[in-house]
């Protein structure tokens, strides 16, 4: 690949979205994340004029596990992010890779034409520039 080819986010991205209700617990949650082997959840819209909400392992272990709040009893609405940020299929990486640094982001859906189409990480992104052939 050329050096000046650009990297769409959508070339990156992972596809397996998860999407649950605000409603489900941490604890079915867990199970679904684990059952698919995601490490981070969409939660979807209520309705119309609604937002997504995210949730990573990171915040069930620290605003449930840490605080010894029990999973069963927590639904994902009480420690999601929401709004969040996300960013278009279309985006190039780097300035995914910027965004994600200047807003201390891990993750972010990706939408294109105002539907999630999949999830971008740091991680997808850094190992794109780190090929397998190291000449």
């Amino acid at each position: 690949m050329s050096e000046n080819a650009i990297v769409r986010v959508s070339d990156v991205m992972s596809t397996d979205v998860v999407m649950v209700d605000g409603l489900v617990t941490v604890y079915d949650a867990v199970r679904a994340m684990r059952a698919r082997g995601v490490a981070a959840l969409i939660v979807n819209k209520r309705d119309a004029d609604d937002e997504y909400g995210m949730v990573l392992l990171s915040d069930i272990s620290k605003k449930v596990l840490a605080m010894d709040r029990s999973p069963k009893r927590v639904n994902l609405y009480e420690i999601m992010a929401k709004p969040v940020i996300c960013v278009r299929a279309a985006m190039d990486i780097r300035y995914c890779a910027r965004l994600f640094n200047n807003f201390g982001l891990n993750y972010a859906p990706v939408v294109e034409n105002e539907q999630i189409v999949g999830i971008v990480g740091t991680a997808e992104i850094a190992l794109h520039h780190f090929p397998d052939d190291p000449h």
